[in-house]
C-alpha cells in the first residue's frame, strides 16, 4: 500500500518502481499547484533514497494532461513567471537519478507536454496527441517546450509546433522520435510496465551514471563517460553480474 496521501495524484509504491497517476479529471488533469507542491513532495520523498524508477501516467478517459491550469495561469504574474513553478518541477524531473517513464493517452498539451518531455523515455497510444497552445493563448511555451521538443524532434519540426499549436499524434510523434512505442490505449500501461521490467534487470548505478552521461552537455564528454566508466570498474555489482556471466558460459 502507498504511503502518500495526495489530493492530485493516486501513487502505487513498489519496490523497483513508483506509478504516479495525475488525478484531476474534471480539470482534465491540468496541472495547478497543488499538483506541483505534491509531485515535489514525492520526489523528496523519491530522491532522498533514489531506487525506484518512476512512471507518470493520467487518468483512463484519455487525457495525461491537458496542460497548465488556465484559471491560475490568468492570475499569474511577472514575479510568478520568475519563480519558474512548472518548469521547476520538470527539471527537477529530468534530474531525476534513475529513469523516468511518461505513459500518454490522449491529449498532452502545454505544460502536459512538457511534462511528458521532462521523461527519459515515453510510450504513447495511439490516440495520444501532444501540442504546444500556449501563444494562442498569450503566452510561451517557457516550462521546457522551447528547448526541449526541438532536442527530442529536431528544430524545424518543434518550431512548426510552437508557433501553429499544431499537434504530434501517436504514429507521427512516434515517426518524429518522440516517443519510442505506440500501443493501443488498453495495453499502454502493461507496456510501460514492461518497459520498466527490462529496465530494472540492469544495475542501479550503471543507469545512474548512464543517465548522467546521456544529460550532459557535450563539452563534458568524453570525460564524463571516462570517470563514470571507472567508477563502474570499481563497483562490487559489476564484478558480481561480471562473474555471473562468465560462469554460465
Amino acid at each position: 500500500m502507498s504511503p502518500f496521501d495526495f489530493a492530485t495524484l493516486v501513487v502505487v509504491d513498489d519496490t523497483d518502481r513508483v506509478e504516479v497517476r495525475l488525478n484531476r479529471p474534471e480539470k482534465r488533469n491540468a496541472i495547478n499547484k497543488q499538483m506541483v507542491d505534491e509531485l515535489n513532495a514525492l520526489l523528496d520523498d523519491l530522491e532522498a533514497n533514489p531506487t525506484r524508477v518512476l512512471i507518470l501516467t493520467g487518468g483512463e478517459d484519455g487525457v495525461f494532461a491537458a496542460g497548465a491550469d488556465i484559471a491560475e495561469l490568468y492570475e499569474r504574474r511577472r514575479d510568478d513567471a520568475l519563480a519558474a513553478i512548472n518548469l521547476s518541477l520538470f527539471e527537477r524531473i529530468r534530474r531525476y537519478p534513475l529513469p523516468t517513464i511518461a505513459a500518454v493517452d490522449g491529449h498532452a498539451l502545454g505544460g502536459g507536454a512538457e511534462l511528458a518531455y521532462a521523461c527519459d523515455l515515453r510510450v504513447a497510444s495511439d490516440r495520444a496527441a501532444f501540442g504546444q497552445p500556449e501563444t494562442r493563448l498569450g503566452i510561451m511555451a517557457a516550462a521546457g517546450g522551447c528547448y526541449r521538443l526541438a532536442q527530442l524532434v529536431g528544430e524545424s519540426l518543434a518550431t512548426e509546433m510552437l508557433f501553429t499549436g499544431r499537434r504530434l499524434r501517436g504514429e507521427d510523434a512516434l515517426a518524429a522520435g518522440l516517443v519510442s512505442r505506440v500501443v493501443v490505449a488498453s495495453e499502454l500501461l502493461a507496456t510501460a510496465r514492461e518497459l520498466t521490467d527490462e529496465i530494472v534487470k540492469s544495475s542501479p548505478l550503471a543507469l545512474r551514471l548512464t543517465k548522467l552521461a546521456l544529460h550532459a552537455p557535450s563539452t563534458a564528454h568524453p570525460a564524463v563517460d571516462i570517470l563514470s566508466q571507472a567508477l563502474l570498474f570499481e563497483d562490487d555489482e559489476k564484478m558480481t553480474r561480471m562473474r555471473e556471466f562468465l560462469e554460465r558460459r
